[in-house]
């Protein structure tokens, strides 16, 4: 759903397809990138689709971004399509002159899907075999070493993440969860895939609607948003400018990407009644920790949490080298304002980490 247009899962699909076989058949497959320069649209959601369908892995870019950083995108990863619409051309003139476009709203071009497969691409149609080990995306960091660095993520580790995801959170087709998160960053892959994957509603805010609260606020209950996800600065900002009607339907709030005060903790439950989960990881890693937040707790710091499923978490001491288990907490005494503190190992030794 995006603002007054909306797609069931059939029409969904049966898009996607079609654009993920006129991809197979300009020789898109597995190891290939193809980028995407698309507004907040149901046309985003089926390009994204489609390029997985097609066995690939996307390149989002995101036109806010200065010409020079999108221009070094697409050289260093050299996707072989870009996939856009005719309105994004004059944003794009200067930064793809060796990049093949894919226009989808291009007369020629949507005159050719319309008699495109409507069935799912397999590994028959595909130029080469799709596997757990195939790229999805390649996500950009945001260049704080002073050269953006591509970050590509397997398709195996993707599922593994939403696989946790959905055994501990356990999303069903009456949920609706909210996306809002730009598409060049990490967050927004399991915004986007997570409810496709479990039947639940996929409800997309408007272009820059993640910087209002009030916005959100008016979406989240209108639409009936059960999931959404926060960065804590902007959670703040929502708790203090907004007021959600006791007809809101939420059942999990998430956060990620800065340290989450207790002091955000508690106003958060002062105000909201509903789980809210603490999570860590950085994009070469997609999220690695989770935690969830209790509504009263003595503790002075909100732990980042436990490994996820298939991950392991080394504790590092001030030298980079391992802290020995049951150690932490006195190695961290010393050293809080440097680093993360340990809580002391459960029996099956995994380890709390606190922000």
């Amino acid at each position: 759903m995006f603002e007054n247009t909306s797609l069931t899962y059939a029409q969904l699909n049966i898009r996607a397809n079609q654009v993920a076989h006129h991809l197979v058949k300009l020789g898109v497959g597995p190891e290939n990138i193809v980028a995407l320069a698309l507004p907040r649209s149901v046309e985003m959601v089926v390009a994204l689709l489609a390029i997985l369908k097609a066995g690939a892995a996307y390149l989002p870019l995101d036109l806010d971004y200065p010409a020079e950083r999108l221009k070094y995108m697409l050289q260093d990863a050299q996707p072989i399509y870009l996939i856009t619409i005719l309105e994004m051309l004059q944003h794009l003139v200067h930064v793809t002159q060796n990049v093949s476009l894919l226009c989808l709203d291009d007369t020629g071009i949507a005159n050719t899907l319309a008699g495109v497969s409507k069935a799912n691409p397999t590994d028959q149609d595909r130029p080469r075999p799709f596997t757990p080990h195939s790229p999805a995306y390649v996500i950009y960091t945001s260049g704080s070493t002073g050269t953006p660095k591509g970050v590509v993520m397997s398709e195996g580790a993707i599922v593994n993440r939403l696989g946790w995801m959905q055994a501990d959170y356990e999303l069903n087709a009456s949920d609706r969860v909210l996306q809002k998160t730009p598409v060049s960053f990490d967050v927004s892959v399991w915004e986007f895939f997570w409810p496709l994957i479990e039947g639940a509603g996929l409800v997309l805010a408007k272009s820059a609607g993640h910087k209002d609260p009030a916005y959100l606020a008016d979406l989240i209950q209108t639409r009936g948003i059960t999931t959404f996800h926060f960065v804590p600065s902007m959670l703040q900002s929502f708790l203090q400018n907004t007021v959600l009607a006791s007809r809101c339907e939420l059942r999990r709030v998430f956060c990620s990407g800065e340290t989450l005060s207790s002091e955000l903790q508690e106003r958060f439950y002062a105000i909201l009644d509903v789980p809210l989960h603490n999570q860590y990881g950085p994009t070469e890693t997609g999220e690695v920790t989770s935690w969830k937040c209790h509504s009263k707790t003595e503790l002075a710091l909100i732990p980042l949490g436990r490994p996820i499923w298939n991950t392991q978490v080394y504790v590092l001491d001030g030298r980079l080298q391992p802290v020995p288990v049951g150690r932490g907490r006195g190695i961290v005494h010393r050293r809080q304002r440097a680093g993360a503190r340990l809580s002391q190992p459960s029996r099956s030794n995994s380890r709390t980490l606190h922000c």
